[in-house]
């Protein structure tokens, strides 16, 4: 009999404290309930090249476009995105990759914490363009993803960030955007394509919250930017003044090719803008 409890303490101890790193497999030395280790979390750096001030889009080499004393890319040159601005941590590769999926598709609830404190310091680079009263907006699952994963990794990351940066500017609001279809993989799809793809998969739920407000939408990723901009779009088309965007990671181009997606009403032209 105990030795039968012995083998369950032992099997529960593994699980909730493993010992090994799911990033590198190097034996993990302090107790934890993240099963990544301490090297492998301190290469997870920030973005440190040159970026455009108003996507974050890496500038590509010779690229050097000013606007009013901000570094632009060509594209945010030639249109302004549909959001104020957007920011990230991190790049979306290596070890910073690995985590975000540790949290998505093998369900490490503890990763949260590790990728809020990431999503606050790039909140932290809006400061001072926003007003003292923010809503901040997850980017939300659609029901049936919800139901498979059981949570949103953009809620659990943003309300980490929010708990960290302890700041009466910002309100958490799951419950403003809804994801009302679902959509397919925006892997291999033109541009053209991802806007139709994303076109019609958000709404604003409760308008109230978020008219003439301005509004942070955050998420776990900025790819193409395409999701983010349908969010903004819609939000403004609901009264937001302002939108901004957060995300922990992005996947950064060798030249910027963000697109982002028009108030209604406005000219197509503004389609070819950065994100």
């Amino acid at each position: 009999m105990v030795s039968g409890i012995r083998g369950v303490a032992t099997a529960l101890f593994a699980t909730l404290f493993p010992a090994d790193c799911r990033l590198c497999g190097s034996p993990l030395i302090n107790i934890s309930r993240l099963p990544v280790c301490e090297e492998c979390l301190a290469a997870m750096g920030p973005i440190s090249e040159c970026v455009c001030s108003v996507c974050g889009e890496r500038l590509a080499q010779g690229q050097n476009f000013y606007d009013q004393g901000e570094t632009r890319c060509g594209l945010c040159q030639r249109a302004e995105p549909i959001f104020a601005k957007a920011t990230a941590y991190g790049s979306y590769e290596g070890g910073l990759r690995e985590l975000i999926h540790l949290l998505k598709y093998e369900h490490v609830r503890p990763a949260a914490g590790v990728l809020g404190r990431m999503l606050a310091d790039a909140i932290a680079d809006l400061d001072g363009l926003y007003a003292d009263d923010v809503i901040v907006v997850p980017v939300p699952l659609h029901r049936s993803k919800f139901r498979q994963r059981g949570f949103n990794q953009a809620e659990e990351i943003a309300g980490k960030a929010l708990k960290r940066l302890d700041s009466p500017s910002f309100k958490l609001a799951a419950n403003v955007l809804e994801r009302r279809r679902e959509t397919q993989s925006q892997i291999g799809l033109s541009r053209r394509q991802r806007r139709e793809n994303m076109r019609g998969a958000f709404a604003v739920a409760r308008p109230e919250l978020i008219r003439d407000r301005e509004v942070l939408v955050v998420d776990d990723v900025f790819t193409t930017g395409t999701t983010v901009s349908e969010c903004a779009r819609v939000l403004r088309r609901a009264g937001a003044s302002k939108v901004f965007v957060a995300t922990v990671a992005r996947t950064l181009k060798a030249e910027a090719k963000f697109e982002a997606l028009p108030i209604e009403g406005e000219p197509e032209a503004a389609m070819a803008a950065a994100g």
